[in-house]
């Protein structure tokens, strides 16, 4: 954004941070955050903390000390987010998008850096790797989008090293978590504060973790999530427990091509979702599965569990792309809204495409953990103001342009076109 929208902008965003003044014990404290969150969302070509500093006219070492030293509860001002997503009148499904981010960064002093799988460059490289939780309301005219949470994937590499995690300030109790475990934490965290779900969806990285599936059951969350072609899991019962072949467990590639289930039933072709030239379709079959699970702590002993699973084929009928799904859902559920969600984790991406962009997301240059999560929240609550004020901006579009006589508005039903919303947010 350039100097002049935001100073259009400058009194809903002041009265959109005086929401979380409460977190913080001091005015001085809380004027920090009216510096960093609208330096983040200014047009500077680098979003790091002293270019923020040098464009507010305050001393760089000011915001480095906000970010890591200076006494106000950021996790206190994660929940008040939430919050203020938990109280949005509800429109359409209420989605959890569940995925992680590489942040390309050189060097060994940013906290969780190393070499492991990035993303962002679709290759392994040096980089931090953030686990995080989206809500959006997948409005097929008009979305709403927020991350809920963003918290550091701290590499085993790091948990056992104490004095490197010292350095960084890495609190104790911080060690290594698998990402699908951090991700059930965060859900715990948003729906502790109010955030309702409809559906939980993610990636094949997620998907391919039973126990992530049996946490999704305890909380009692419908989930839809991709899994590989190598999850296993039994089209019917086995007659007996046995390792035999006959009895095992199959991939799930070979029960949709094999399986009486599938076989015997024809395909589905049904819309996903709407796109700039026309709906989406895939091709679908659909049938109820035994997913594996194991018994006692030492051994492998699988066997199937009680509760049966949707699992789910999707054929592209243009370009033959096959995607496997699972679901935790109900027998009874409608497979148009399972569809609708498991194909709206697009969302997520496009947040990190705009948050990098708008806000800075990866341009933190820290050494220490504080820093990087405060960082992390800053952004969030910046991109939060701004997809309020798209919606806002979105509806009062639609709701009046037609009337006002401009052609050109008409000509996209009054409502904003894709292009010109980029210069919104």
């Amino acid at each position: 954004m350039d100097g002049d929208q935001i100073a259009s902008l400058r009194p809903a965003l002041a009265a959109h941070l005086a929401q979380f003044r409460h977190c913080f014990k001091r005015q001085e404290t809380f004027e920090h955050l009216l510096q960093y969150v609208p330096g983040l969302m200014s047009d500077l070509d680098r979003k790091s903390v002293e270019p923020i500093a040098l464009g507010a006219a305050v001393p760089p070492r000011t915001l480095q000390e906000f970010l890591s030293h200076l006494s106000w509860d950021h996790m206190r001002a994660e929940a008040t987010l939430q919050r203020l997503v938990a109280d949005r009148p509800v429109r359409g499904l209420r989605i959890a998008v569940v995925d992680a981010s590489g942040y390309p960064k050189s060097g060994d002093k940013t906290p969780g850096v190393q070499r492991q799988w990035c993303g962002q460059l679709g290759k392994t490289d040096n980089c931090v790797v953030g686990q995080h939780l989206l809500f959006t309301d997948n409005d097929p005219a008009n979305p709403f989008s927020c991350m809920l949470c963003s918290d550091l994937f701290l590499p085993e590499s790091w948990s056992n090293d104490r004095d490197r995690c010292g350095k960084a300030r890495i609190p104790e109790a911080l060690v290594h978590r698998p990402k699908w475990r951090i991700a059930i934490e965060q859900i715990e965290r948003a729906t502790a504060q109010g955030v309702k779900f409809d559906w939980v969806t993610f990636d094949e990285d997620y998907g391919n973790v039973p126990a992530f599936w049996y946490e999704l059951d305890r909380l009692g969350l419908h989930a839809i999530g991709e899994v590989r072609a190598n999850f296993y899991c039994w089209p019917r019962r086995p007659a007996c427990a046995s390792l035999q072949a006959a009895h095992a467990s199959k991939r799930v590639d070979n029960v949709c091509t094999y399986s009486p289930v599938f076989t015997k039933q024809p395909w589905t072709r049904m819309k996903v979702k709407d796109m700039t030239r026309g709906p989406c379709l895939w091709e679908i079959k659909a049938a109820r599965v035994h997913l594996v699970e194991h018994e006692g702590k030492g051994g492998y002993k699988p066997r199937p569990t009680d509760r049966k699973y949707w699992l789910i084929v999707a054929r592209n009928p243009t370009t033959k792309e096959i995607k496997y799904f699972v679901s935790n859902a109900p027998a009874s559920t409608d497979l148009q809204p399972m569809l609708a969600a498991a194909f709206s984790r697009w969302h997520v991406e496009k947040w990190f495409e705009r948050a990098k962009q708008e806000v800075g997301l990866d341009a933190f240059e820290v050494r220490t953990y504080r820093s990087l999560i405060r960082h992390w929240l800053c952004a969030m609550i910046a991109m939060h103001f701004l997809a309020e004020q798209t919606t806002r901006l979105r509806g009062e579009k639609s709701a009046d342009h037609l009337r006002a006589g401009d052609a050109g508005d008409q000509r996209h039903g009054g409502k904003v076109p894709e292009h010109a919303m980029e210069v919104v947010v």
